[in-house]
């Protein structure tokens, strides 16, 4: 697994609340910090605009919205993200095919090593 700096700040879009939860449990053991969590498009895009973090953690499909806004804003920003999804890959249409991205049910060393590849 890869080595990721010590008080990483990651922000957490995720629409349901034990992938959230199971996430965050997941960074503090990879040595990060939980900078903000967001369930909502729009409370997405406030804390990314707002919040201090090192790199997003977003999952793809916010119930029936998407997160790509949210990845534009940050790439826009130069902010580093990931996505999370379940599904296979982001839609070609996207513009967003070739980002880093973690598979659905995720395990601690794909998610450190897929935040240490999204940081440099």
């Amino acid at each position: 697994m890869s080595e990721l700096p010590a008080g990483t700040r990651v922000l957490i879009v995720e629409d349901d609340a034990i992938i959230a939860m199971t996430a965050e449990d997941m960074l503090d053991e990879l040595g990060c910090v939980t900078a903000a969590t967001a369930a909502t498009l729009k409370d997405a895009l406030a804390r990314a605009e707002d919040t201090d973090f090192d790199i997003a953690l977003l999952d793809l499909n916010l119930k029936d919205e998407s997160s790509l806004p949210v990845a534009a804003l940050l790439r826009d920003k130069g902010k580093p993200f990931l996505f999370a999804t379940g599904y296979d890959g982001l839609p070609a249409d996207s513009g967003f095919v070739g980002s880093p991205l973690v598979a659905k049910p995720y395990r601690l060393s794909q998610l450190g090593d897929a935040i240490a590849g999204a940081l440099g």
